[in-house]
Order: structure tokens, then C-alpha cells, then sequence
């Protein structure tokens, strides 16, 4: 065997300014992304009391979102090769904008459950197509760091949502106290959304079309205009050249081509929904969904746990920014191995931590013994350094650059409504799991983190550097690498 062959076409020796325009145009769905999906952290509690509902059905309205975001993402993938990545952008920012008036608006739990999925049908979407266009509009050299602008975009997203939650909640004397206009607090941390999801849809307008699409679609001379202008390519032509031959144009993209002999679909596939699964078993979601409520549980008020929820964020946006100059100089497979280890150590220091905790007669918890309760407090914080800087942004540049061109937005697809699936059933049972103990949640976070460490190690392929069209070329990973069988072109199975 040998290794796939250096990528033929020259490729860009400098970051285009443009193209950074762009991937911050695209990211923005991001943002959006992590905004929707923080925004319930800091108004849990209130809907509960609102709607008197069971700590059941609180998880189930909480996590309702998920299931739209699993449906779309399934969508947008079929969506995107029909009708191109921009439109995808621009329904998803209408959708965005419906969710936070309705959600902000609704008058019973039904209501809210069926905007909030509403605008989960959004985020799915956004999960999809911003990863994949970046990729499609990066140069090889800095794809790792353009594409991680999407985990970027998330964290600041997640920040966003926190502190705009923490000043409506310090502002009206509580996320339950009515604020302007007679309406409660939690209300406007829905609503306060349509600001961004407007400036989405308005910057989406605006940027060019991924010339992977258009080379699928045939205007060639768009395409090259594209790539010429934002990718920094120098030999245009042949750059066309190699994407027709990747997406063999002359055949019709769907679902069907992600077909194989391992359980029904191609392994690189497998290795893609196995990727999104990991990343949301480890439970990362549970602090940014959960964390307000679960730092009230070990004594802190309300505003000390909004603040504590705002600096884990904060802290996720800064080791985000040192992943993002990381990702194209050590690569994305040592960066996840990292990750795995940093992550199953601070877990298993969580659950170790929540044993030494004292409960009431209800089984909450109301204190620790000695130290405990700091320990737990910087295992969480660990945790979210370990992610931020590994699992967080580097699935996502991997899903975006993994998978060949004919097979990219629909594999992405499935990829990424995997992982809301997966992010749906971790977010909806951690009530239950909490009932349990919380010593056996992060228990079970810190053995899945152990098996991710394992899964990187075997089925995990080092991308860095790599150009798209080479994706095609390979067909099975080797000691972390995609290597060819045979010395002619053959694609991935």
C-alpha cells in the first residue's frame, strides 16, 4: 500500500482575506447554533415553575429542540446539493427568526415545545451546511483553522445567550420577574435572538456560492470565478478539472450513495456518525444545558450560577481560539487523542467529587464534604478546556473535509442528525441519570470519553493538509492515515 499522493493542484501560500469574510458569513449559522441551543440554560427553571411541570417533562421540553435539529440536519444535506449552500443559509435564518418571536411569545408548553423544535429545525441545518461550506471555499492549508471558526462561532453563541440571559435575569430581579412590556425575563432571552438571526440572513445574501456546487451544477465560469477570487487556487482549470472527476457530475447526488458493506453504509460514514456520537456522549451539552441549574443544586444563588455558567463560557471561547491555532500544525487525530485523555481524567475526577457530596431527604445535592465541591467546580471547568480545545471544533472540520465531494453534504447530513439524536438522548436523561446519582452520569461521561480514546486511535484518519478531491482517491484508514489499495484512482467505501 502507499500513501495518497500529494494533492496535484498548487495551492494557496497566504490566507485570502475573502475568504476569511466568507467563513465568518457562514460561521454565523454557528453562532446562531450555539445561542439557540444555550438560550434554555438560564430559563429551565423558570418554564418549570411557569408550566408545573415534572423533572420528566422538563428534560423532554428542554431537549425538544434536538429532535428538530435531527430532522434537519437529515435535510439539509439533500437540500443543499438541489438547491445550493446559500438558500439553505437564508431558510435557515427565517427559521431562527420564527423560533425566538414564537418561543419569546408562546402561551403554553405546547407552544413553546413546537418553536423551540421549530427553531431546532435551524440549527440542523446551520450544524450542516457552515461546516461544509467552509470547507468547499477553504484552501488546504488553512481549511483546519477556517473550519474550526464553526466551533468558534458556537462557543461565542453559548456566551451570548448566557450573559444576555444573566443581564435580563440581574435586570428584571429574577429570569421569572416581569421585565419590559409586562413580559417575564426568560421571555426576552428568546426573543433577544431575532437580532442575529436577521444579520444571518442578511450576511448569507452575500456570499458567493460554493464552487463545488456550481461545478455540480455545470456553470463552470462562476466556479472559477469563486475559486480564483476567494480560494487563492492558481491553476483554475485543472482545479475544475479534478472536482468534476470527484463528483462525476453526470450522475445525480443522493442519499444512495452513501450505501456500502459495513451494516449498510460506507465505513467512512460509519466513521462519521460514530465521531458526532462521541462527541455528545462525553455530555458536554449537560453543562451548557444544565449547569445554572446544577451549580443552584450545590448551594450557589442564582445570580452566582449564572456567573459561573458565563465564565465556563468564556472559557470555552478562549481555548477554542488556541485550538483554532493548533488544528493545521499538529493535525485534527493528536488533538482528539489529547482530548479523549483530558476529558476522561476530569470527568472521572466529577464523579468522584459528586460521591463525596451530602443530599437532602429529595436526594438533591446541598453540600460537599471538605473540598469537594471546588474539586467538582474544577473538574468541570477541566472539562470544558479539554473539549473546547480538541472535540469541540475538530469534529466539526473533519465532517466538513472527511467525506469525498460526491458524497460530502449527504454524508454530513447523516453525520450531523446523528449527533443531535445522540445530544437529545444525553439531554433528556440526564434528569433521570441525576435521580440516580450524579456520581453515575459523569461516571458514564468519563467511560465514553475512555472509548473515544480508543475509536480515535484505530478508525480516525489524520486529514491535515489534504485537498478535498484527494478524499476520493483513498479507501480505508492505516495507522491514522487514509491509504490507497492500489496505485490507480479507487474511492472510499
Amino acid at each position: 500500500m502507499t500513501e495518497s499522493p500529494a494533492p496535484a493542484s498548487p495551492v494557496a501560500s497566504r490566507l485570502n482575506r475573502r475568504v476569511i469574510g466568507i467563513s465568518i458569513g457562514a460561521a454565523l449559522g454557528g453562532f446562531l447554533f450555539g445561542f439557540d441551543s444555550s438560550v434554555i440554560n438560564g430559563a429551565v427553571d423558570s418554564i418549570q415553575g411557569e408550566y408545573e411541570l415534572s423533572d420528566a417533562f422538563t428534560g423532554f421540553a428542554v431537549a425538544s429542540t434536538l429532535l428538530g435539529c435531527a430532522v434537519g440536519a437529515w435535510f439539509a444535506g439533500t437540500i443543499a446539493n438541489r438547491y445550493g449552500r446559500i438558500r439553505v443559509m437564508v431558510l435557515a435564518s427565517i427559521l431562527f427568526l420564527a423560533s425566538a418571536l414564537g418561543s419569546g411569545l408562546a402561551f403554553g408548553i405546547w407552544d413553546l415545545v413546537i418553536w423551540r423544535v421549530l427553531g431546532g429545525l435551524a440549527v440542523g441545518a446551520a450544524s450542516v451546511i457552515a461546516p461544509a461550506y467552509i470547507a468547499e471555499v477553504s484552501p488546504s492549508k488553512f481549511r483546519g483553522r477556517l473550519g474550526s471558526l464553526q466551533q468558534l462561532a458556537i462557543v461565542t453563541g453559548i456566551f451570548t445567550a448566557l450573559l444576555t440571559g444573566q443581564l435580563f435575569a440581574e435586570a428584571a430581579g429574577g429570569a421569572s420577574e416581569e421585565f419590559w412590556f409586562g413580559l417575564e425575563a426568560w421571555r426576552w432571552m428568546f426573543m433577544a435572538e431575532a437580532i442575529p438571526a436577521a444579520i444571518y440572513g442578511l450576511a448569507a445574501l452575500r456570499l458567493p456560492e460554493s464552487p463545488r456546487y456550481l461545478v455540480g451544477r455545470g456553470d463552470d465560469k462562476q466556479a472559477a470565478e469563486v475559486l480564483r477570487m476567494f480560494t487563492g487556487v492558481e491553476d483554475v482549470d485543472h482545479k475544475i478539472e479534478e472536482i468534476e472527476e470527484s463528483l462525476h457530475r453526470e450522475e445525480k447526488q443522493s442519499l444512495r450513495d452513501l450505501r456500502g458493506r459495513a451494516l449498510g453504509l460506507k465505513p467512512i460514514v460509519w466513521t462519521g456518525i460514530l465521531l458526532s456520537v462521541f462527541q455528545q456522549f462525553v455530555g458536554i451539552n449537560v453543562i451548557f444545558y444544565y449547569s445554572t441549574t446544577l451549580w443552584q443544586s450545590v448551594g450557589f444563588e442564582e445570580s452566582q450560577a449564572f456567573l459561573t455558567s458565563t465564565i465556563t463560557s468564556i472559557t470555552n471561547i478562549v481555548v477554542t481560539v488556541v485550538a483554532i491555532i493548533l488544528v493545521d500544525r499538529i493535525g485534527r487525530r493528536l488533538m482528539l487523542l489529547i482530548g479523549s485523555a483530558g476529558m476522561t481524567v476530569s470527568l472521572g475526577l466529577m464523579a468522584v467529587a459528586f460521591s463525596q457530596a451530602i443530599t437532602d431527604d429529595a436526594g438533591e445535592v446541598t453540600d460537599f464534604v471538605g473540598a469537594w465541591g471546588t474539586i467538582a467546580v474544577v473538574g468541570a471547568n477541566a472539562f470544558v478546556v479539554f473539549f473546547g480545545a480538541t472535540w469541540g471544533p475538530v469534529v466539526w472540520v473533519l465532517l466538513g473535509e472527511m467525506f469525498p465531494n460526491r458524497i460530502r453534504a449527504s454524508a454530513l447530513a447523516v453525520a450531523a442528525a446523528a449527533q443531535w439524536l445522540a445530544n437529545w438522548a444525553i439531554t433528556v436523561s440526564f434528569p433521570q441519570m441525576a435521580s440516580i446519582g450524579l456520581t453515575f452520569a459523569y461516571g458514564f461521561y468519563a467511560s465514553m470519553a475512555l472509548l473515544s480514546l480508543v475509536f480515535v486511535f484505530f478508525r480516525v484518519p489524520e486529514t491535515k493538509g489534504m485537498e478535498l478531491e484527494a478524499m476520493n482517491s483513498d479507501v480505508k484508514v492505516k495507522r491514522g492515515h487514509f491509504v490507497r489499495e492500489t496505485a490507480g484512482p479507487a474511492h472510499i467505501d
